[in-house]
């Protein structure tokens, strides 16, 4: 359910009221005494930002020296109502110069009041687009003498945006070359025991890009993910040609993507942003690739020695690499030097974080690599406690894989003046939470 909020308040840290807005008439017009008493005085302001009070939910956050206060009487959702109140402050220091603070908001109660009854109706978010919003409230708010920011400029000819249909795209972008970079960015999160087995393994992505497209463009992206091939050869009446699927979980859009066809075509169509943007984010948590296998060896020997050998496999393709690979095996408390032997890169033992240090700037597939290492401790006289063997923990970065194996098979732009475009596709696959027990 949307936010549906009752009123929002604007107090200062003593709880004066500085400007307020009641938009139902199902709560009084004591609520922010009540906030006031139970929340303010009380000194809970820091303990959680989601408070009930009789029949009423406050939500709240600090900005700067100001409290900005959402009064609802339902049930209502606690991140759109945050997310509103992040977007609001954003809105408000585009037309106040970057500053928001009681100052600002003394000098400009005319012009929050306008915008107030335009980013909320009745109860329920709307437009929050500054780009948007500047073009039919032109009013100029007072700006702070300490703000830098120069102002911005207001965007013309955007009907579209007005209306709502492509507000996050102006019209009358020229560029002299037409160019598309995409990204497909993947975070490997891997949990495995000393014997080798994977107890926990999921791969994050997500599709970042770059358009610099003149016009308004429409593109049109294919992946090869299961459901959306499926789709395709459906519509297309033949079979899907062989070649790996993958199943995406968890899959969230930027605002611009068409999620209409998307249901019905499975297709990602879009009128891009100009400039960066984040297209999708998703989830994958079956048949992922590890780019790298960990086989280690820690042996105890005695109450001041141990013996560390850790052997490291590179499982992806041979003509590809992993650059800024760094092993941290973790060692006892009481270490007091170790040697090291290695067959490419260097290590040493770090004190501050109890582990021995392995990096290799540059590590080529289907290879491997060991370093062994023989650690000497500080005898104590004290009863040894058992070393609870913390998990070997991996980072790096695999250009040009995907651990989920997902790959763009087409991207397509489509622009009324037919030009011509370039398509950039990069790939690149980093260590989330990568562990190995030991």
């Amino acid at each position: 359910m949307p936010v549906a909020a009752s009123a929002v308040y604007f107090l200062n840290l003593r709880g004066d009221v500085l400007i307020n807005r009641l938009y139902r008439d199902d709560v009084g017009g004591n609520m922010v005494d009540a906030f006031r008493m139970h929340i303010m005085q009380t000194k809970e302001l820091g303990t959680c930002p989601v408070r009930q009070i009789g029949g009423c939910s406050f939500f709240y956050m600090r900005i700067s020296n100001v409290y900005i206060v959402i009064v609802v009487s339902t049930n209502a959702n606690v991140a759109c109502a945050f997310k509103f109140v992040v977007e609001a402050v954003a809105l408000f220091k585009s037309y106040f110069g970057g500053s928001f603070d009681e100052d600002a908001i003394r000098n400009n109660f005319v012009l929050i009041y306008e915008l107030l009854d335009e980013i909320m109706d009745f109860g329920y978010p709307q437009n929050l687009s500054p780009e948007i919003l500047k073009l039919y409230i032109t009013q100029e708010g007072v700006r702070s003498p300490f703000s830098s920011k120069p102002l911005d400029k207001p965007v013309p000819n955007a009907t579209l945006q007005v209306t709502g249909a492509v507000g996050w795209r102006r019209e009358g972008l020229v560029y002299k070359k037409n160019e598309v970079f995409l990204d497909i960015v993947e975070s490997v999160n891997l949990l495995m025991s000393s014997k080798g087995s994977v107890l926990r393994c999921d791969v994050t992505g997500k599709v970042l890009m770059k358009c610099f497209l003149s016009g308004m463009p429409d593109l049109k992206l294919g992946l090869n993910d299961k459901i959306g091939l499926e789709k395709e050869s459906q519509l297309k009446s033949r079979p899907t040609k062989s070649g790996k699927t993958i199943e995406l979980d968890d899959v969230t859009f930027h605002q611009c993507v068409n999620l209409t066809r998307f249901n019905s075509e499975k297709t990602v169509s879009f009128v891009p942003p100009d400039g960066e943007f984040e297209l999708m984010k998703y989830r994958i948590t079956e048949g992922v690739n590890l780019p790298f296998r960990v086989l280690p060896t820690i042996k105890e020997l005695g109450r001041t020695r141990m013996e560390v050998n850790v052997k490291v496999k590179s499982v992806f393709g041979a003509k590809m690499f992993a650059l800024g690979v760094v092993i941290k095996v973790p060692v006892p408390k009481q270490t007091a030097k170790a040697s090291f032997q290695v067959t490419s890169g260097r290590a040493k033992y770090n004190p501050s974080i109890d582990s021995l240090v392995w990096k290799i700037k540059k590590f080529p597939g289907q290879t491997e690599s060991t370093m062994s290492a023989e650690v000497e401790l500080i005898s104590t006289i004290a009863e040894k406690k058992s070393w609870t063997r913390p998990p070997i923990q991996m980072e790096f970065q695999v250009p040009m894989f995907t651990a989920s194996g997902l790959r763009v098979r087409f991207l397509k732009v489509w622009e009324k003046s037919g030009y011509n475009t370039v398509e950039w596709v990069r790939y690149i696959t980093k260590a989330g939470s990568y562990e190995i027990r030991c």
